[in-house]
């Protein structure tokens, strides 16, 4: 009983042993055990969720939403953890959306934003400063063919709207092609490309014509790229006037649900939209970044090449960047006018940025993606066969989907059994996100440090979890 309490103690944190003891004694469970962590975060003595929330709804938007009964009060973050108020440590499984990819407060990407804090916070892309250089030459580096023009901007979604605009001016089309179930942002052109009803306002949305999903789990043609490539085609040929600006797309659809494209649908997709005269955007905001772990980029598991790449989230681990990267020629368009960013390429942004560069290259954490997240997701498969529950595991890398239905048949959303899941594993412990257009798939997204002995708690703890259902 002893080393029951010890167990407990180490995953729940000193408050909650003991109710988690009672619990355990009750139903004659002994709870999974938290890997050992050689670190404690600093004593809090902050405001208090109640009072957090309190102020939330009082001064924040009434549109913010948050996970959970009693939303968590995250205080502190090393690595592959998050701690709370009381000082309990979770295992992080969502990577704050799929962004904290060398870990949280990675010590060197932090030494290099408090270093150029110090030096010059900002200064605008009028002067010259080689912090922005510097990264640029980096990321190019990273890309194929051609891709070595660099915009910097704050977000995803600035990313993305830049992108869809520089395919208009290039082409002089209006015409943009994204899927069905896609989410590439929340501004005007952006919640065009977005096709989820959950996601967009009723506000002027034009010229983004949605094809049919390539869904490999519940659409028409299974597996079958080609056969979903067709719509594109007859979206063309019946929507436009032939000729269109551009196709835009994920390869690994993340707020869809960790929905990875049917193989063979992007090359016969890009094909098509080059015979339309467009230009083909990647959008690598979610799955980009080594994140997949068998390429750097999740476009590149398809063999295709494309004529833009929008990124952010796992750019900066956190820090608030996202970048455009095209062709020299494609570039020059925006010369036609002045384009200009305030913050994008900010210097601390872009000198953390390269931090995150060096830290997945020098910590191999694209290969740790790959071998763990293969192991992870053996796991989970081997949970499917035991759950019903489980409909589907699907993704790669550290960027993967479970899908919780109801009937197997039908695939019936299980909503409101993820949401106890989700409630029954955080009190055990592990955070993990939820996605799709039905809200019922584990987003499993942690820090791309995650280890084996992380992976074995996880699934010990989702399986608890689903027993209890």
């Amino acid at each position: 009983m002893r080393l029951l309490f010890r167990r407990l103690y180490s995953t729940l944190g000193p408050k909650r042993a003991r109710s988690g003891l009672a619990a355990a004694r009750e139903e004659g469970a002994i709870l999974p055990k938290m890997p050992p962590f050689a670190y404690a975060p600093p004593p809090y003595d902050g405001p208090r969720a109640a009072e957090i929330l309190r102020k939330r709804s009082e001064f924040l938007s009434p549109s913010m939403f948050y996970f959970y009964k009693n939303p968590l009060n995250i205080v502190a973050g090393k690595m592959q953890y998050l701690f709370d108020e009381d000082g309990r440590r979770y295992l992080d499984a969502f990577g704050g959306i799929a962004t904290v990819c060398c870990g949280h407060c990675h010590p060197e990407v932090i030494d290099a934003v408090i270093n150029q804090t110090k030096r010059l916070q900002h200064s605008t892309v009028v002067y010259l400063n080689h912090a922005i250089a510097d990264f640029a030459e980096a990321l190019a580096s990273k890309l194929p063919g051609d891709l070595k023009v660099v915009f910097f901007t704050n977000s995803g979604t600035e990313a993305n709207e830049l992108a869809m605009m520089i395919t208009r001016l290039y082409t002089g089309c209006h015409d943009i092609i994204s899927l069905r179930n896609a989410y590439h942002g929340n501004a005007a052109g952006t919640m065009g490309a977005t096709a989820q009803c959950n996601w967009k306002f009723n506000v002027v949305q034009s010229g983004v014509h949605h094809a049919l999903n390539p869904d490999q789990y519940r659409g028409p043609f299974g597996s079958d790229g080609e056969k979903y490539a067709r719509d594109v085609q007859e979206i063309i040929e019946f929507g436009t006037s032939g000729r269109v600006a551009g196709f835009i797309s994920e390869a690994i659809q993340g707020v869809g649900g960790i929905l990875e494209l049917a193989p063979g649908y992007l090359p016969a997709v890009y094909n098509t939209i080059k015979k339309a005269g467009g230009l083909c955007i990647a959008d690598e905001v979610q799955a980009g970044f080594a994140r997949t772990g068998s390429h750097f980029w999740s476009f590149e598991a398809h063999g295709v090449v494309p004529d833009i790449v929008t990124m952010a989230k796992g750019i900066g681990n956190g820090i608030p960047i996202g970048a455009v990267v095209t062709t020299p020629e494609i570039a020059q368009v925006l010369t036609r006018r002045s384009y200009f960013n305030t913050f994008g390429g900010n210097p601390v942004c872009t000198a953390g940025g390269h931090a995150v560069l060096k830290v997945l290259e020098k910590e191999k954490l694209q290969e740790n993606a790959h071998v763990v997240g293969s192991y992870l997701k053996d796991r989970l498969i081997a949970l499917q066969e035991k759950h019903e529950i489980i409909g589907d595991v699907r993704g790669r890398g550290l960027m993967l989907g479970i899908e919780l239905v109801t009937d197997h048949e039908k695939k019936t959303p299980a909503k409101a059994e993820i949401l106890h899941v989700m409630e029954q594993m955080k009190d055990m412990g592990v955070l993990v996100g939820k996605g799709g257009f039905h809200g019922n798939v584990f987003r499993i997204t942690p820090p791309l440090c995650f280890t084996k002995e992380d992976s074995n708690f996880l699934a010990e703890v989702m399986d608890m979890a689903l027993s209890k259902l």
